[in-house]
């Protein structure tokens, strides 16, 4: 039977180890069953799963080489001989279900990886991979503005994945985290549209609410808002006694409004981003038109449904024009974009804040309440509140040094 060999490296990383390592173990005619290679701080761990033909060569003929080989390169070695059983027991693992943990934090801790890990081994996964996916940061450039992402490739099935995500988001919660928990499935890169909410998502404000405040009516509509994106008032009744509270409002104040909204955090480098890497991106608001379009030349957006907010004699009337886009309108403009693009709702990222947002967030392969009211991160499948909208790359798996590539 063949003899299997566990060789693992360790030393300062430099250009040939593997490359030197490799062609030692080729003069013995060994098969390479696994392999795995990782730098942290410039410190090399190389792990290569090898078996020699019988005849060929022996476990302890090739480790002396190897170490031979190893004390000439620098680097450390270190050797386990496997048994067949247990061989074989690692083959049977594949097939199981994959899942990808992200974990979203200003700042990685230890303590974040301690309990997460943690939970993760509660609920019966076996951690295969652990990856940084945000780009190196120095010591004096930490801030309220630094991004951290580690991501995980965990292997087994979870026996109740309700109470999995339920520990998910009380950790999350307590130590101010952001963790996502994924199939990991080939949609995962190959989502194609992507449908943000405008207010309080895209932008940081409700439009509604600062037309308000021009009308000399913003506390009477402020608190209708927070009601309604708190799913206490229905979406079409709530927005239609605040908008009959605009009427009269003079048409030339829009520009202004328009012209000073703050971009959320990430916004611009999101959308940058997915124009480069080819997706298509959609703004689905249940605000109006006018700010969307104004939006969509400031960012480059392809689709914009929103509110038509109807004006006469350059007065708002305290009407819309045509249907209203309330959150059911939201989820069928979703399917029916990604039927536009030859796409399926499996390939759509779908992300809001707001309770008429959920109908569209349920709807798309991938939903993301982003700084969502209570009521929302709770009933969504992933939730971003920690970082910026620009977050949303790590849960596609991509890492900072390759979108930046990009610019």
């Amino acid at each position: 039977m063949k003899d299997i060999v566990l060789i693992n490296v360790f030393g300062d990383d430099k250009p040939g180890v593997t490359s030197s390592l490799a062609a030692e173990l080729s003069g013995f005619g060994a098969s390479i069953l696994d392999i795995g290679q990782a730098v942290i701080h410039d410190d090399l761990a190389l792990g290569m799963l090898v078996a020699l033909e019988p005849g060929r060569a022996t476990a302890e003929t090739l480790q002396s080489a190897i170490r031979t080989r190893a004390d000439a390169l620098g680097v450390r070695v270190r050797f386990e001989s496997i048994e067949h059983r247990r061989y074989q027991e690692w083959v049977d693992q594949q097939g199981k279900p994959r899942h990808i943990v992200t974990l979203l934090s200003r700042q990685v801790m230890a303590e974040q990886i301690a309990e997460l890990t943690a939970v993760t081994v509660r609920h019966g996964l076996n951690i295969d991979h652990i990856n940084r996916l945000s780009g190196r940061v120095p010591l004096d450039a930490l801030d309220t503005h630094s991004s951290a992402c580690v991501e995980f490739s965990v292997r087994g099935a979870p026996a109740d994945t309700q109470a999995l995500r339920a520990d998910l988001m009380e950790l999350s919660t307590r130590l101010e985290v952001d963790i996502a928990f994924q199939k990991d499935t080939p949609y995962r890169r190959n989502r194609r549209l992507v449908c943000f909410d405008m207010d309080s998502t895209l932008i940081e404000a409700e439009v509604i609410d600062e037309l308000a405040k021009a009308a000399g009516v913003g506390d009477e509509v402020i608190a209708i808002t927070e009601a309604a994106m708190r799913g206490e008032l229905d979406f079409q009744q709530s927005f239609a006694k605040r908008l009959s509270l605009l009427k009269g409002l003079d048409e030339s104040v829009l520009e202004g409004i328009a012209r000073n909204l703050r971009l959320t955090e990430g916004a611009e480098k999101l959308i940058a981003t997915l124009k480069k890497l080819g997706y298509k991106t959609a703004i689905l608001s249940g605000g109006f038109e006018y700010f969307g379009r104004f939006l969509q030349q400031r960012l480059g957006v392809d689709y914009v449904y929103a509110n038509e907010l109807e004006i006469v004699d350059g007065k708002v009337t305290g009407q819309v024009s045509g249907t209203v886009v309330d959150g059911a309108r939201k989820a069928q403009l979703l399917k029916q974009l990604a039927e536009r693009e030859g796409i399926t709702p499996e390939q759509v990222i779908a992300v809001g804040d707001g309770a008429n947002d959920l109908p569209m967030l349920n709807a798309a392969g991938l939903g993301i309440a982003f700084r969502a009211k209570p009521l929302v991160k709770a009933s969504a499948e992933h939730a971003i509140s920690t970082l910026g909208l620009d977050a949303i790359l790590y849960l596609l798996g991509f890492r900072d040094r390759e979108h930046g590539d990009l610019s």
